[in-house]
């Protein structure tokens, strides 16, 4: 029988309470956890919880006869944190309670329509500041966040010091971490290790002698905000794109809005909220990118974010480099940012390649795959010299 902590109700190998910090907060979070998710492991319901001395966890699907859950959903105070189709920006009104949804996105999605309560009240959202980090589980939208990243993210917003509640994301990051380097050092099943009998970088090898077929590229996004009146679905918008070639050559585009531009996007994409509002209509700029792109390009991005945005935004959904996961497979430990992943390879400084926070990421991509081809050609060459040393 495995040792579990008691607090965590981790095994005591991979326990991060020693990681949680404790955060006093002026909002009250409360997290109503689908029954079947206390079961996930690698869930961060409790870990949020563990994280917040001012906060609830209750476990169900109906609350409609709880009455502490009836008190808060009566309070005008109280807020729903869930992405649907009337959320607003975190940073709008004040909010008191924030009641959270944990589950994935189809169980949160039923356990709003099974308490109607619950869903009469106002729900806020919130603009990812990043691509979510959740690399263990997959996400149906790039607006989807781990409870812990989305409670983050929010308190954040609510309370004006986003930087406080990062240290909410160091144990969620160490629990990533640790579930990555099991499944590659498993000794389960072949179906399942598999995929790791490749040579991490043996992906990049097509391109060692044509690095200009990748185009190294980044998107910001207006999220949160429904696809159309009433609709049920929230929807997120490409507005910033910057991209550019081995080759030197670049792309950017800003892309005209279609839908209520969130307070904090121009902030959090570091460009002049003026810019946005006038780009240009967004089917020529995704037809100019394509055309950038050229037949036999390839993207190279941090994440899947971007790539999520480019597809929605119709340039469709090809084969891609995901830089993150291929310098994450390399060092054997995930990064966490670009910028710290570039630290890791020893990658050098980049310079900025475009406007704003997507240039930025795309100078850091650049050095980035410069970096993983040489290590690359590296590894190629020594399984050259390994077969003829072989056939002797």
């Amino acid at each position: 029988m495995r040792d579990v902590c008691w607090r965590c109700r981790r095994p005591r190998s991979v326990c991060y309470c020693a990681l949680l910090p404790s955060l006093s907060t002026r909002t009250r979070v409360v997290l109503l956890q689908h029954p079947r998710e206390r079961r996930v492991g690698i869930g961060t319901a409790r870990m949020t919880h563990l994280s917040l001395p001012n906060s609830e966890l209750h476990e169900g699907v109906v609350f409609e006869d709880d009455p502490r859950i009836a008190a808060l959903a009566a309070d005008p105070t109280t807020a729903v944190l869930y992405p649907g189709g009337d959320a607003h920006p975190a940073d709008g009104a004040p909010v008191r309670s924030l009641i959270v949804v944990d589950g994935t996105w189809w169980q949160a999605k039923k356990m709003l329509a099974l308490n109607p309560r619950l869903a009469a009240v106002r729900r806020i959202g919130v603009t990812p500041r990043a691509p979510g980090n959740y690399r263990i589980r997959k996400e149906p939208r790039p607006e989807c966040l781990a409870t812990v990243e989305a409670v983050a993210s929010a308190l954040g917003a609510l309370e004006g010091e986003p930087a406080r509640f990062d240290a909410m994301l160091r144990a969620f990051e160490f629990m990533v971490d640790r579930q990555i380097e099991h499944q590659a050092t498993s000794d389960g099943p072949r179906r399942r290790r598999r995929a790791q009998a490749a040579p991490p970088l043996s992906p990049l090898r097509p391109y060692l002698a044509d690095p200009a077929k990748v185009v190294l590229v980044d998107g910001g996004a207006n999220a949160g905000w429904p696809a159309a009146a009433g609709a049920a679905e929230p929807r997120t918008e490409l507005v910033h794109v910057v991209a550019c070639r081995a080759s030197g050559e670049r792309f950017e585009a800003f892309l005209r809005p279609r839908r209520p531009l969130g307070e904090s996007v121009a902030h959090q994409l570091e460009v002049p909220e003026a810019r946005l509002r006038d780009g240009e209509d967004a089917g020529a700029a995704v037809a100019r990118l394509r055309a950038f792109v050229g037949h036999g390009g390839v993207l190279a991005t941090w994440g899947a974010f971007t790539v999520d945005l480019l597809a929605q935004e119709g340039l469709g959904r090809a084969p891609f480099l995901d830089l993150r996961d291929l310098c994450a497979r390399h060092l054997r430990r995930r990064t966490g940012g670009i910028a710290n992943g570039a630290r890791a390879l020893q990658a050098g400084e980049p310079a900025p390649r475009g406007s704003g926070r997507c240039g930025r990421t795309v100078g850091w991509l650049e050095v980035v795959l410069a970096r993983l081809l040489e290590l690359a050609g590296e590894d190629a060459a020594s399984g050259r010299q390994e077969g003829l040393a072989g056939s002797d």
